[in-house]
């Protein structure tokens, strides 16, 4: 899905992520790290919410490099940021119709997935965004993500803040959607040990570099924390 060459990305003149080259394939992507370590920057970079400083990005063999952030969606990338990624004022069936506004299948059709995946997302319906538990609003983030029917999701620290029942039941539905939809997911965590169940590929970096890139069954916890302590 990706091919990124020598990225280096960051904010203005500074730099956060140096020199990665990796690919994303059809696969669950996990970016794992310590906070400062640029996950979230990583995530921006592949939404196009930030600019290259130098390098390339290719996505399904296109050339993204300069492609401007408001084509993404188009192409299939559905971004979820950490926080500020649901509509408070609006309800939760609301929120979930700005984002089937996008793609080809009916409203209806794509309502009635995510309401299967996230039952209690049906029945708060009605309900404001707003007002909903800190798990709940990550549900319906993901939810509307889904309704562009993406080709590739990227999310951001989705497990922040949540309580351990609620991260389980997350964790259960991410990969629950990789399994039903068979969509690219590229993960941003620091929760490791969840991470782990659910990863294909693991990339690890530290100081925006690249401590580690393998497949999940090669991967020691040692090989984590270690990077977790540069």
């Amino acid at each position: 899905m990706y091919d990124v060459q020598a990225m280096h990305s960051g904010y203005g003149e500074m730099a956060v992520l140096k020199d990665l080259t990796f690919s994303i394939k059809d696969e669950i992507f996990a970016v794992l790290g310590a906070n400062g370590a640029g996950k979230t920057t990583l995530l921006k970079t592949l939404a196009r919410l930030l600019p290259l400083q130098s390098g390339s990005m290719a996505l399904n063999g296109d050339d993204v490099t300069k492609t401007p952030a408001y084509v993404m969606p188009g192409a299939g990338v559905a971004y979820v940021p950490q926080e500020g990624n649901v509509f408070p004022d609006l309800s939760v069936l609301e929120n979930l119709s700005i984002g089937g506004r996008t793609g080809h299948r009916s409203k209806a059709e794509k309502l009635e997935e995510v309401f299967a995946l996230f039952p209690r997302l049906k029945e708060r319906r009605a309900q404001a965004a707003g007002s909903l538990s800190g798990g709940e609003g990550q549900m319906l983030a993901v939810g509307r993500a889904l309704m562009q029917d993406p080709k590739v999701l990227l999310l951001d620290e989705p497990s922040a803040g949540l309580s351990p029942l609620f991260v389980d039941t997350l964790f259960s539905s991410i990969a629950e959607t990789r399994k039903e939809k068979g969509l690219t997911i590229v993960l941003a965590e620091q929760n490791a040990v969840k991470t782990l169940e659910i990863a294909d590929r693991v990339m690890v970096l530290s100081l925006g570099e690249m401590h580690l890139l393998k497949p999940r069954a090669e991967l020691e916890m040692s090989d984590i924390t270690a990077a977790y302590h540069i």
